[in-house]
């Protein structure tokens, strides 16, 4: 009997990692759907992608009204998510510059960092291939007050991929962490009731922050 059971946790196990890596399949689809509605392939193109801190910025084009910008975020992705759909939410809408947001939910997920960067690295080097000339800009991940105690192990992911963006042509590295602290806490009063998503005073900081990445 016992082992019945444990066959059964195994097999159930084994098909849910195995679907794991389409799980995101349908949202996909439904930011290709939108976002070829909006994208003019006559204009040059910004794509913001990664997790839900991009997904949920909301008036993003908004904020920069005299360029093309795409929102292509997912929520819960991680870095292994958005390498099996470069070609989906980045490549297919050549664009000249991407700003890519995760890692945030690979700490929260216990993955090592070094796997986390290794990934990352992958990515770079597919979009450098495939895209000529393709400017990258990693965005570090940021404070929030439900994963605060994770906080070491974030600003360790930082420098790794801040030393990863210097050792590697037309990528950047930009900081939020720190403009989101006072006094080396996270700010209270940007986040929503969950304490990780950002509001708009949340958006206030990164706007600012990356404005001369997406200016120049």
């Amino acid at each position: 009997m016992k082992a019945l059971v444990f066959l059964a946790i195994f097999c159930c196990s084994f098909f849910l990692n195995a679907q794991a890596p389409n799980r995101f399949d349908n949202e996909v689809m439904e930011i290709q759907k939108k976002n070829d509605s909006l994208w003019d392939a006559s204009k040059p193109t910004l794509v913001f992608t990664g997790s839900s801190s991009i997904r949920m910025w909301k008036d993003i084009q908004e904020r920069f009204p005299e360029q093309q910008v795409l929102n292509t975020g997912f929520g819960g992705s991680q870095f292994s998510d958005l390498e099996l759909y470069l070609n989906e939410l980045i490549l297919n809408y050549n664009p000249t510059k991407v700003f890519i947001y995760e890692g945030d939910n690979d700490v929260n997920a216990k993955k090592r960092l070094r796997n986390i960067v290794d990934t990352s690295e992958r990515i770079l080097q597919v979009l450098q291939q495939k895209k000529e000339g393709i400017e990258i800009v990693l965005i570090s991940a940021k404070p929030s007050i439900s994963r605060w105690k994770l906080r070491r192990k974030y600003r360790r992911l930082n420098r790794k991929l801040s030393r990863l963006a210097e050792k590697t042509d037309g990528v950047d590295f930009v900081d939020v962490w720190y403009p989101m602290l006072e006094k080396r806490k996270v700010k209270q009063d940007i986040f929503i009731e969950d304490g990780l998503h950002m509001n708009t005073k949340g958006y206030d900081i990164w706007y600012e922050v990356l404005k001369n990445h997406v200016i120049n």
